[in-house]
């Protein structure tokens, strides 16, 4: 998502602000005597129609001729649209006006005189070009902060690249030295994408020191999941569809090095993760004596996950060598769903 989630505010907003100002003007330029003559019959009803036209012409402008041409740099096509947009503005304001409300009132907006037709679209082309001219330029103002907002995540991915070059070919001490360059160059002018950073080596130093214990601390555990998916936000935003959560209190228990990502990172490596209609639902439970992770998801139709096993075998092998038999593990895969469930000792 970008970072406008709720951008309808932004449009109300300005709907606001334009019906105000307009009335403002009427107020002070027309020499209105009391702001109740706005409501005379049927004066207010033309208003209406005016204002229903107004942002008719602006939702199509800006949900469907920008999107189809600005966005493609199509000037010519989005000309074009502007006139018809122009035209379609006129045609609807006569509907309304000129035969709906002239049907149910008698009278007319317009007098007879300038009812012809190249006065009446002449007339309406000033007040459809305010309609368009605001609609193109929010719609642009919102094209250019999506397009900063995908610089600065292409900025991460970049880092990010970097950085597993780095850690593939560098030391880690030299490699988490850089990472800590890279956050003091940019804790000031981008304070977001330095902590992205500091997340990510926080991440990196996981695996790179803690990992090849035999058993870790379940908080800096629950802490790398946590960060492991953080990314995975930043990369799906809005559409990332996992719903994670944590039950029980942490103190002081110990778990198995990189047990429960293989949990969470099958779901991410070979499940649909990003439909909002089939949310994937990853639940760690801590209980008194015992941890459990369940996890559940729909997979794709080229997927099948008891069939390739996902290191169940291996996982099965360290389990039984951790614990004998004292945990449970199961995994079932039915109509394009996968669940697994862990629970182990604690």
């Amino acid at each position: 998502m970008t970072a406008f989630k709720y951008r309808w505010r932004y449009h109300t907003i300005l709907g606001a602000l334009i019906i105000i100002m307009d009335l403002y003007g009427d107020y002070i330029y027309k020499n209105k005597s009391s702001w109740a003559e706005y409501f005379d019959y049927p004066i207010y009803l033309f208003g209406i129609t005016m204002y229903i036209t107004f942002f008719s012409i602006y939702v199509l402008n800006y949900k469907v001729l920008c999107p189809l041409t600005l966005s493609r740099k199509h000037i010519l096509k989005f000309s074009i649209g502007i006139i018809v947009l122009a035209f379609l503005f006129a045609g609807i304001r006569y509907v309304l006006e000129e035969v709906l409300l002239y049907s149910i009132t008698g009278q007319h907006n317009y007098v007879e005189r300038t009812r012809h037709f190249g006065f009446y679209v002449f007339d309406n082309s000033y007040y459809a070009s305010k309609s368009l001219l605001f609609s193109t330029a929010i719609y642009l103002f919102f094209r250019f902060i999506d397009h900063k907002e995908t610089l600065h995540q292409l900025k991460i991915e970049n880092k990010k690249a970097e950085l597993q070059l780095l850690k593939s070919q560098l030391g880690p001490h030299f490699l988490f030295n850089t990472l800590n360059s890279f956050y003091s160059e940019l804790i000031e002018s981008q304070p977001k994408t330095a902590a992205d950073i500091h997340r990510l080596s926080d991440l990196l130093r996981f695996v790179t020191y803690e990992a090849h214990q035999d058993s870790i601390s379940l908080e800096k555990d629950l802490k790398f999941i946590e960060d492991y998916i953080y990314f995975f936000q930043k990369r799906y935003e809005d559409n990332l569809a996992v719903n994670y959560q944590v039950h029980g209190i942490v103190t002081n228990q110990k778990v198995p090095a990189m047990l429960l990502i293989h949990f969470v990172e099958n779901v991410f490596k070979h499940g649909i993760v990003n439909d909002t209609s089939e949310v994937a639902n990853i639940t760690i439970t801590i209980l008194p004596e015992s941890l459990e992770i369940n996890t559940k998801n729909r997979v794709a139709n080229s997927e099948h996950y008891a069939a390739s096993g996902i290191g169940y075998s291996s996982i099965q092998k360290r389990l039984i060598a951790l614990f004998k038999n004292d945990f449970t593990l199961h995994k079932k895969e039915e109509k394009s769903y996968f669940e697994a469930y862990l629970k182990i000792p604690l």
